[in-house]
């Protein structure tokens, strides 16, 4: 280790068993599946995922029994048919919490810990059963503790401010540790994403830990000739390191784009725990990353590849 600069499999010791977890990205983007695979091969367990929106990572996750507790709003995306099945089943068979918020909630929770603020007041959601306490699930299941889970999943108020009525206290989020996959970041820390970076700001203040996994590692000189292109500050970051194709098989808008044969495939598998097994058996287990873009082969990641000037692959049918 050089200063923050440490090694994927470093970065995956750093995510104990038992330690609340969030992701940079959105949906299919910039999620960081070369440490999301190498969590599987160390077989971590016990993972507490705290998410503003779901995506493939979580599946993986939870297909490969690393995740006891997932609290976001939604796992989805049309474009692979059925969309959750391995959270589904675990789900099913009672081997998983989940504590359901709404999308716009949980970027309120997020954006009070980065705040430092222990709440935040809203009144998204009112009149829905998401306020229901039969399912308030952490509560039933006698982990609300105070510390590192609310002690409740939401309470009421009324403005004392305008009079606007009823308002909806939720928890800030508590995290151990935010993963942010990113195109570059400076010697130092300093994260510069291109496209949108969605709520990556927050997650890495709301974490105790942040961890950014880049493309590249560059010169903080280099960023700090266009400062205001930055996204997070070097002093919110604990840990780099440089993985090229680390959001494989997401997409890293500029560099590559989303490899849709792989998740169809992904998808199709993985509807049963064995397909699941087999999957992770040919394409995590027994490998590195390294090993696994070599499995890959170079003339698939070039037809991923992005055009400069566009952003996106031009070999890439729209929609696959």
């Amino acid at each position: 280790m050089t200063g923050k600069r440490i090694t994927l499999q470093q970065a995956a010791e750093i995510i104990k068993d038992g330690s609340s977890l969030t992701f940079s990205g959105f949906t299919i983007w910039r999620r960081p599946f070369a440490l999301v695979f190498e969590l599987i091969r160390q077989g971590r367990k016990g993972l507490h995922l705290i998410e503003v929106n779901g995506g493939p990572q979580t599946e993986f996750l939870v297909g490969a029994g690393c995740v006891d507790i997932w609290e976001s709003c939604w796992v989805g995306h049309e474009l692979y048919g059925k969309y959750g099945a391995n959270l589904s089943r675990k789900v099913g068979n009672k081997e998983i919490i989940v504590e359901d918020y709404s999308h716009a909630e949980m970027m309120f929770r997020f954006a009070a810990a980065a705040s430092g603020a222990p709440y935040a007041a809203t009144q998204t959601s009112l009149g829905t059963d998401l306020h229901n306490p039969e399912y308030d699930m952490l509560g039933r299941a006698g982990l609300r503790d105070g510390e590192r889970i609310p002690k409740h999943k939401y309470v009421f108020t009324e403005d004392p401010f305008y009079g606007a009525g009823k308002q909806v206290l939720v928890p800030a989020a508590k995290i151990d540790v935010a993963v942010m996959c990113v195109q570059q970041v400076g010697e130092e820390g300093t994260v510069r994403v291109n496209g949108q970076f969605y709520s990556d700001p927050e997650a890495a203040r709301a974490a105790d830990i942040t961890i950014v996994m880049a493309e590249e590692i560059v010169p903080e000189e280099y960023l700090r000739r266009e400062s205001d292109r930055n996204t997070i500050a070097s002093f919110e970051v604990d840990y780099i390191l440089e993985c090229p194709f680390g959001a494989h098989p997401t997409g890293m808008f500029g560099r590559y784009d989303v490899d849709g044969a792989f998740l169809k495939d992904f998808y199709g598998r993985t509807r049963t725990q064995d397909g699941f097994d087999d999957f992770a058996k040919e394409w995590i287990h027994g490998q590195d990353h390294h090993s696994y873009l070599e499995k890959l082969g170079w003339p698939r990641m070039l037809n991923l590849k992005a055009n400069t000037a566009l952003n996106y692959s031009t070999g890439v049918k729209r929609g696959q």
